[in-house]
């Protein structure tokens, strides 16, 4: 799905007058690999051809005037981005903004204001990473708008950092990486220790995503209570175990022979990233062969983790994730995303995507009282200015 760069372009200049550049960056869901990348593991992320689209001009000073256009298009909000980062529940999208920039500060560049409209068709709290998506197209554009020159994955960290002031969470790496390096036709294999990643050509299959429509009251303070959990479980299996720096360290046996030293809760954090870890890199493997079937398998098995091991999942993605199981030609269903709400994936051939979206809108209103929001997507590129039709 393309947003209307025409209309947004269209809206720009009823505000502001003039021709704008515009900004964009995408969505993503995680095919395998959930809640190991703050662990120092391996996550096979897809940019999706959801977007959030920019379209500014740069000012002479340091203020920002924005029109949201799909939460208040009649109003034109402004900050300065001199003002202080403000943490707060409601994530207003001038924290972002501020945060970047000063993330770019810290590496010596005093970014110029702007003024446009933004717009996107990434779910909100769908789990599909709407914000890393606003927060990459803004690094997109204040790098443009600045004429800076960057390394790829020094943006990446600058994301992350702008990310974590604007929300206080800790959050790992995978959704800003793919957000700004995503690659149409691919996933991307990220080792988000050393922040490196290998292509991965998709066979050919569809992603369709649906949306529990929950709100994920509980995701943040049960995120960072299961990085700690990690944590701690890294540093007792570090006691009887060499080099072990995190997680993604830790083999199956070794977890066992520590197993006595780790509470009930914490054991079972553990071996959900480790097991993941396991299950991602056999993805990899059975991606470049071809291999749906036994990939599906492991996704599946994904879910059945993260819901009964790492317990993130909810009532809502169970059904769904359930749902997807019973139609024939899925592959595989998982939850995505930080948990207790937001959307499944479902893995499945073209063929399959109008049946499969027919139980899940069914069965979804039956089952849980609500409706479902269903749509199909594909592998596309990361955060880009759209120049003259194409991206650059």
């Amino acid at each position: 799905m393309a947003l209307d760069r025409a209309k947004l372009s269209r809206e720009f200049a009823v505000r502001f007058s003039g021709e704008p550049r515009l900004f964009r960056a995408p969505g993503r869901v995680n095919l395998i690999g959930e809640h190991t990348d703050y662990n120092d593991g391996f996550v096979l992320p897809v940019a999706i051809d959801r977007e959030v689209m920019f379209a500014v001009r740069a000012r002479t000073d340091r203020k920002v005037r924005l029109a949201a256009l799909d939460v208040a298009p009649q109003t034109v909000f402004e900050c300065d981005l001199d003002e202080p980062v403000r943490t707060t529940s409601a994530h207003h999208w001038s924290s972002y903004v501020k945060a970047m920039a000063r993330a770019l500060e810290g590496e010596g560049v005093r970014c110029t204001g702007f003024e446009g409209v933004v717009a996107g068709d990434v779910p909100i709290g769908g789990g599909v990473s709407s914000s890393s998506a606003f927060t990459a197209a803004v690094a997109t554009l204040f790098e443009r708008l600045n004429s800076l020159r960057l390394p790829p994955k020094r943006m990446v960290e600058l994301i992350l950092d702008a990310e974590n002031l604007a929300t206080g969470l800790r959050g790992g790496i995978m959704d800003q990486y793919t957000a700004r390096l995503g690659k149409a036709g691919a996933a991307l294999l990220i080792d988000c220790r050393v922040k490196e990643h290998v292509e991965v050509e998709l066979p050919e299959m569809t992603i369709v995503v649906a949306d529990t429509r929950r709100p994920r009251t509980l995701a943040a303070t049960a995120y960072n209570e299961r990085r700690a959990q990690c944590e701690l479980a890294a540093r007792a299996v570090a006691t009887r175990h060499e080099n072990v720096r995190a997680l993604r360290d830790v083999t199956p046996s070794m977890l066992e022979d520590c197993r006595d030293l780790l509470s009930r809760d914490v054991y079972r954090r553990a071996r959900h990233v480790v097991t993941e870890t396991e299950r991602t890199l056999a993805s990899v493997e059975l991606l470049r062969a071809g291999d749906l079937v036994r990939f599906g398998r492991l996704v599946t098995q994904s879910h059945q983790s993260l819901r009964d091991d790492y317990e993130v999942s909810c009532e809502e993605l169970d059904v769904l994730a359930e749902i997807a199981w019973t139609v024939p030609g899925v592959y595989g269903a998982r939850m995505v995303g930080a948990g207790f709400g937001g959307c499944i994936i479902a893995l499945c051939g073209a063929e399959t995507v109008a049946p499969l979206t027919t139980a899940l809108r069914r069965e979804y209103v039956r089952r849980c009282g609500r409706e479902t929001d269903v749509y199909a997507t594909v592998a596309s590129d990361g955060a880009s200015e759209v120049t003259e039709g194409a991206e650059a």
